[in-house]
């Protein structure tokens, strides 16, 4: 048995030991983080050569089960793709909930109304695969930003319609350029799909020119970034920021961008955008946060020769996204009683961010949130800051799964943080790294 792990790897091909490691993935014997034995050990343990377990290991890094870092070996994708005991945050009773990312209900618009005076609108096979209500308005949005949105799809949540413009463009192998710290749930998509990521560096107004320049001149095929309210920062572009970037992006043409617009209006920043002009493009808006998170429903903008072949991809498949749902939507987003709810929404969460930000600035502690629903905290030490505050009652996310080659840190969701809670939470924090400070610890 493996020093460094309870569970029993076995076999003696490539193909059987990856498809042990997949099973203790399934089993929830090998948990999301966990390190791998290294090759050489292994390969001792299991009597093979070190270049079968490295072959092994290949195939789950090609499949974005298993991750591997210079110096740090490999270990378990934080969200690997495959079914498991693993999946979603686990947040013990009682415990404050500010890791799973959800908004808070009570900002979300009631429902009920609505569902109450929906109209079936009869679609069957055949149909047009978006509700023509629901596409005007969104063109109406896309088209404020600058977004050309003449054609449009409707795809199940904004990762989904990354996915399919990903998909539609780049090939397993391709390099994707993805802001670091960034989406956790989006780098292990990237890595399910066969993709090679290429982190760029982002302060709290986007990704860093200088540093995108030099993705570019490596030759990355694509570029994600999130216009406003980024996750897991907060960092939001701005004109002269935008405007940077788009001369850098300018001396790559062929270099597709894509943008997660995951928050829309209650990011609390306005919506700026780098496709204009572009050769091959998407943007997708996302109401799961704004409306609700079973409303998974996004659309999803893009060049013509892109939206094609993902309109194309559906109708040999799902078809289309259910005009119930795209009903629900549309008439939920032209609702002036709902967009007065989202813009308390927006106001709310800026409230807790501020003030979550001014009672760790009391104590010391930098942080940084300059819109959206999350807080990144900078840390000499994840694992036990993290373990101390689930100790206090408070569960938060470890940055590690969020950064490539970032800084330690920890991410305060405030979707769950309640009035009056941000001076407790930032004397937990404080407290909780009080004895992590003078340690540099993994």
């Amino acid at each position: 048995m493996s020093e460094l792990t309870q569970y029993r790897i076995g076999g003696k091909s490539a193909t059987e030991i990856a498809a042990g490691v997949e099973r203790g993935v399934e089993r929830g014997a090998l948990r999301p983080g966990e390190a791998l034995p290294a090759v050489r050990p292994l390969a001792t343990e299991l009597g093979v050569s070190p270049a079968t377990v490295a072959a092994a290991f290949a195939e789950l890094r090609s499949r974005g089960l298993v991750v591997t870092r210079a110096r740090s070996g490999a270990y378990v994708s934080w969200r690997p793709p495959v079914a498991g005991p693993w999946f979603g945050p686990l947040v013990p009773p009682g415990a404050r909930d500010l890791a799973s990312g959800n908004p808070d209900p009570e900002l979300l618009p009631d429902l009920a109304p609505f569902l109450r005076e929906l109209t079936p609108p009869g679609q069957l096979y055949g149909g047009k695969p978006v509700l023509p209500a629901l596409g005007e308005l969104a063109a109406a949005e896309f088209a404020t930003a600058g977004i050309a949105a003449d054609r449009v799809a409707v795809v199940s949540g904004a990762l989904d319609g990354i996915e399919r413009a990903v998909q539609a463009r780049l090939r397993p192998g391709d390099v994707v350029a993805v802001e670091d710290p960034g989406y956790a749930g989006l780098f292990d998509l990237l890595r399910a799909l066969g993709l090679a990521l290429r982190p760029v560096p982002v302060d709290g107004r986007g990704m860093i020119p200088a540093a995108l320049g030099e993705a570019l001149g490596e030759g990355v095929a694509a570029v994600i970034v999130n216009p406003r309210g980024q996750n897991p920062t907060g960092a939001s572009l701005d004109e002269e920021r935008a405007g940077e970037l788009r001369k850098v992006l300018d001396l790559q043409p062929d270099a597709m961008v894509l943008e997660d617009d995951h928050l829309g209006p209650i990011a609390g920043a306005p919506r700026l955008t780098l496709t204009a002009g572009r050769r091959s493009w998407a943007a997708a808006r996302s109401v799961a946060k704004s409306l609700g998170p079973d409303l998974r429903v996004a659309i999803l903008a893009a060049d013509e020769q892109t939206i094609s072949r993902v309109r194309g991809r559906q109708a040999v498949g799902p078809q289309w996204v259910s005009h119930l749902l795209q009903r629900l939507v549309a008439d939920l987003w032209s609702d002036p009683g709902v967009a007065a709810t989202l813009r308390h929404a927006s106001e709310a969460y800026r409230e807790r961010r501020e003030r979550l930000l001014a009672a760790l600035a009391e104590r010391g502690i930098e942080a940084g949130a300059p819109a959206g629903i999350t807080v990144w905290i900078p840390v000499p030490e994840e694992t036990a800051i993290v373990q101390a505050l689930l100790e206090a009652g408070w569960a938060v996310s470890p940055g590690a799964p969020y950064r490539l080659r970032g800084e330690r840190a920890i991410r305060i969701a405030i979707g769950g943080l309640r009035e009056g809670e941000a001076e407790r939470l930032a004397t937990a924090i404080e407290e909780a790294m009080r004895p992590a400070r003078g340690t540099r610890t993994a």
